[in-house]
C-alpha cells in the first residue's frame, strides 16, 4: 500500500493523464489502496483544478478531460525526451509555426530534466537532422531557452554579437520578446548603452548571459514586436510589392504559404492572389512559391521573376547529368 500521499497523487495522475477511462477498482488496485481512498484521492486532484470527470456504475470509472484552466502535466522519461527533442529541434531552426512559446515551454521542461535525461536528449538531437526552410542559420537551442527565460522574468541580457559586416560588440539589453520568421528567429529588444530599441538575429548572438538584474519593461514605439522586426527590416533592405497569381484554390494554398508572402484571395474556383510587400531575398520567396506545390504566375516585381529564373536554371544544372 502506498502511504505516501503526494507519491500517491502524482502516481494517479499519471495514470489518469492516459487517454482512457479507469475503473476505480483498477485505480485501486494499481496503488495499493482502497476505492474509498481513490475517491478521496479524486476529489483532492479536483481541488488543485484538475478535471477529472467520474462516470457512473457498479464500478464507476474516471477520466482526465479538458477544463478552463491547464494544470501541470506529469510526464515519464520516454514523454520528456520526445516533448524536448522535437522543441529543441524546432527551437535551433527558425521553422514555420515554431514560435517564443515554443521556446518558453523547452525552457521550462530543460530547467527540470535530470542530467540523465538532458544526456538523451543531446545525443538524440545530435543524430537528427530537421528538414528546414530557407536558408535559415542552425541556432544553439539553450541560446533560446536563455533569451527566453530572460524575456520571462525581466532580467538584463548580455550577450557578444556579430553584426553583418562581422564587427563585433558586447550588448547589454532588455529582452523584449523573439520573433520567427519562418527562416531566421530575432530578438528584439532596448539596448540599454545606446538607449534605443533594436533587432538582432539571434544565429549572430553567443554567450548570452541573464545578469540577475531586473528591470520595468518598456513599452515598444509599436503595437507589437513582429510589426517592429517589419519596420525595422525595411529599414535595412529595399522593399518591392509582390503580386503572384497561384493555379489553386485559396484554401489549398492557406496553409501553406508562410506570412512573407501575405493571405491568399480568392480569384475563382481553382485560382488565388497573394500580394504582399516584401524586403525577402527575391529568390528565397521564389522557393517558398515553389514549395506550394502549384502553377503561379509572377505579376510583378521583376526581381521576382528574376530569382525564380535563377533558382529554376541553377536546380536545372543540378539535375543535368554528364
Amino acid at each position: 500500500m502506498t502511504t505516501d500521499t503526494p507519491a500517491r497523487l502524482l502516481h494517479l495522475l499519471s495514470l489518469l493523464q492516459t487517454p482512457r477511462e479507469w475503473p476505480g477498482g483498477e485505480l485501486a488496485e494499481r496503488l495499493g489502496v482502497s476505492r474509498r481512498t481513490v475517491r478521496r484521492d479524486i476529489g483532492r486532484l479536483r481541488d488543485l483544478g484538475y478535471p477529472v470527470q467520474a462516470s457512473r456504475g457498479a464500478d464507476g470509472g474516471y477520466r482526465l478531460v479538458a477544463g478552463k484552466a491547464m494544470p501541470p502535466l506529469v510526464l515519464d522519461d520516454e514523454e520528456a525526451v520526445a516533448i524536448a527533442v522535437g522543441l529543441r529541434a524546432g527551437a535551433g531552426h527558425a521553422l514555420e509555426g515554431v514560435d517564443e512559446a515554443s521556446v518558453r515551454a523547452l525552457a521550462k521542461l530543460e530547467q527540470v530534466l535530470p542530467s540523465r535525461l538532458r544526456h538523451r536528449v543531446a545525443t538524440l538531437q545530435a543524430a537528427t537532422t530537421p528538414l528546414t526552410s530557407g536558408d535559415g542559420a542552425s541556432i544553439a537551442p539553450e541560446t533560446l531557452t536563455v533569451i527566453a527565460s530572460a524575456i520571462a522574468g525581466n532580467e538584463r541580457l548580455r550577450f557578444a554579437y556579430r553584426a553583418g559586416d562581422g564587427t563585433e560588440s558586447r550588448r547589454l539589453t532588455e529582452p523584449w520578446r523573439l520573433v520567427s520568421t519562418g527562416r531566421r528567429w530575432y530578438l528584439v529588444a532596448h539596448d540599454v548603452d545606446r538607449a534605443d530599441w533594436r533587432t538582432f538575429r539571434v544565429d549572430r548572438v553567443s554567450e548570452p548571459l541573464a545578469t540577475g538584474a531586473r528591470f520595468t519593461p518598456r513599452e515598444l514605439p509599436t503595437g507589437g514586436a513582429a510589426e517592429f522586426l517589419r519596420r525595422s527590416m525595411r529599414g535595412r533592405h529595399p522593399s518591392y510589392d509582390v503580386d503572384v497569381t497561384v493555379a489553386a484554390p485559396a484554401e489549398a494554398v492557406a496553409g501553406r504559404v508562410p506570412a512573407a508572402l501575405g493571405t491568399p484571395e480568392a480569384l475563382d474556383a481553382g485560382h488565388c492572389r497573394l500580394r504582399t510587400r516584401s524586403s525577402e531575398a527575391p529568390e528565397w520567396l521564389a522557393l517558398r512559391l515553389a514549395l506550394l506545390g502549384h502553377e503561379f504566375t509572377i505579376k510583378q516585381p521583376p526581381e521576382l521573376r528574376d530569382g525564380a529564373r535563377q533558382l529554376g536554371e541553377r536546380l536545372l544544372r543540378s539535375a543535368a547529368t554528364s
